[in-house]
């Protein structure tokens, strides 16, 4: 039977299909989420799509608790097969479409799955790799057919019939995972985050905590992401609608927000700066947006605001929890860099302290971690999916570890520093230096490699690679680079890449990281490849 508890909110308002069955009874007709071209689907056409669609997977034996790898472009498909798999309790694991190589093996291992639905254009990229515990694979926008040791079943599979379906006895609880989310926060390979439906109920809840039932949310990132996956949460939280953009692009997003009526996004990273590098319009102003989160806060917000004529909100949030930290609506231009919010509790009670490498509290203005714990269980993720020693690095002492620093004044408000992890962020997106550092060990002339971050001219970050080679070896920078193009996702690939016989290393034989990133890309050799004219672009799937 079913487990009722007053420290948890109801099912239908925290549990994806409970939340679905509720709205759409309700509001029916209303539209619910708009794709690209003409397709649509009411309230009661998603709630119909995602039974059909659980039924199909029931059909194919998927049990409940038992994870789905679904690699596939953001459009209806991916959303359908989300639904779908909530409704019959499986656990939906996206991969990220730029993956390939050791990146992509890990994940498909990690994951334990047995079934993947995956694009006919990225079959090729299985081919070369481990396939881990995977028996079939479902193949949509092509042929059924390949060379992979796999039962090859068409897009058709996954439509059933919604007598068929077979509601899960108990019902979905609140605590139950409805997505694995894999990102690279740290030096080690990918960790996949549980995502139980409450914890991004509340993610949602919270970050769009402005939201009203006429808005409607721009899903501008992928939908593999969880800034992508979490908007049906939210939305169906508030009754309100969505669109799903499949492709951003920096010269067609206003016209794309105004095509899908959009109110309200979020604007990440350098995105911001891709938009204020556009030419200006007279109308940038006019357009049905009206709200945006905008992470990090940049130093021109005001003149983004005021050019494109929308409200801004910061916050500071991740994959395993949701924005403890967040604005109130941005009035005041003159903030500090770095600013994050304060402490806001509504809907779940967050603590956070900023802390020293002992975990002891450091008194306002002093720099250290943030840790945070939540009085509501599973609203923070319970951790990593098969990484129980990385669960137990993060959640430690009762806290839940960041790996971000920050500190705080003493009017409580907090501002972000830096990482304490060896992450390098670009293009919105978490690159593990290790990985980086992996692939290119793979190649027979390196000795040793470090990637680190180093600026870039948007705001963001630029992956710089150092790389041990012999005096007299004939590689050559653009050489590794072609080695390294066909085994990482685009974003990963290094722009920089520096030569050196020998890297500084500590006493006890470990990089030094530290030095090697001061140094950044004013050392002596370092090679730019887009100064060689040389850009890797992103491969449109579908």
């Amino acid at each position: 039977m079913a487990i009722e508890n007053a420290n948890v909110p109801p099912r239908e308002v925290c549990v994806l299909p409970a939340m679905l069955d509720d709205q759409a009874g309700r509001r029916g007709d209303k539209p619910l989420i708009l794709f690209e071209g003409d397709e649509a689907w009411t309230y009661a056409e998603a709630r119909t799509v995602g039974r059909r669609t659980a039924a199909a997977l029931q059909a194919l034996g998927i049990r409940r608790g038992e994870p789905v790898l679904v690699w596939l472009p953001s459009t209806s498909t991916i959303v359908r097969v989300h639904f779908g798999l909530s409704y019959m309790g499986g656990i939906f694991v996206p991969i990220n479409l730029s993956l390939r190589g050791g990146t992509l093996e890990h994940i498909v291992r990690n994951s334990e799955a047995k079934t993947i639905i995956c694009h006919a254009e990225l079959l090729d990229r299985l081919a070369v790799i481990e396939l881990g515990q995977l028996e079939r694979v479902v193949v949509v926008g092509g042929e059924p057919e390949g060379d992979l040791p796999l039962e090859y079943l068409p897009e058709e599979t996954l439509w059933g019939d919604e007598a068929g379906f077979s509601e899960p006895q108990p019902p979905i609880q609140p605590w139950e995972p409805h997505g694995i989310f894999y990102t690279s926060g740290t030096t080690g390979p990918s960790k996949g985050v549980i995502s139980p439906h409450l914890h991004t109920a509340v993610m949602g809840k919270r970050a769009l905590r402005f939201f009203q039932e006429d808005d409607r949310f721009l899903i501008n990132l992928p939908y593999y992401h969880l800034g992508g996956a979490l908007v049906p949460h939210a939305v169906l939280g508030f009754g309100a609608s969505m669109a799903l953009m499949k492709d951003f692009s920096t010269s067609t997003f206003w016209q794309e927000v105004r095509r899908l009526e959009a109110t309200c996004c979020f604007i990440l990273g350098a995105v911001a700066k891709f938009l204020m590098n556009q030419p200006r319009r007279d109308d940038d102003s006019d357009n049905p947006l009206r709200t945006v989160i905008q992470q990090p806060l940049p130093s021109y917000a005001a003149e983004f605001s005021e050019r494109f004529g929308v409200s801004l909100y910061t916050q500071l949030d991740m994959t395993e929890m949701g924005p403890a930290v967040m604005s109130p609506l941005i009035t005041d231009q003159t903030f500090a860099h770095g600013y994050c919010g304060r402490v806001e509790n509504e809907w779940g009670n967050f603590e956070v302290k900023i802390v020293d490498e002992h975990d002891f509290e450091l008194p306002h203005g002093q720099v250290g971690e943030l840790v945070v714990r939540c009085d509501m269980p599973h609203v923070i993720s319970p951790g990593y999916w098969a990484m129980p020693e990385a669960t137990a690095k993060v959640w430690r002492n009762g806290w839940f570890h960041t790996g971000d620093t920050l500190y705080r004044d003493e009017e409580g408000n907090y501002y972000f520093v830096d990482r304490t992890k060896e992450a390098i962020r670009r293009r919105g997106e978490n690159i593990s230096s290790a990985e980086v550092e992996n692939e290119a060990l793979a190649h027979p002339e390196v000795r040793n490699a470090a990637a680190v971050a180093t600026e870039s001219d948007m705001g963001e970050q630029e992956v710089l690679l150092i790389v041990e080679i012999d005096a007299d070896s004939r590689l050559t920078q653009r050489d590794l680079l072609e080695f390294l193009v066909p085994r990482m996702p685009h974003f990963m690939v290094p722009r920089y890449i520096r030569f050196m016989e020998k890297m500084p290393y500590t006493e006890t034989h470990k990089i030094q990281k530290l030095r090697l990133r001061e140094e950044g890309i004013r050392a002596p050799g370092v090679w730019d490849r887009e100064s060689e004219g040389i850009k890797i672009k992103r491969q449109v799937i579908g």
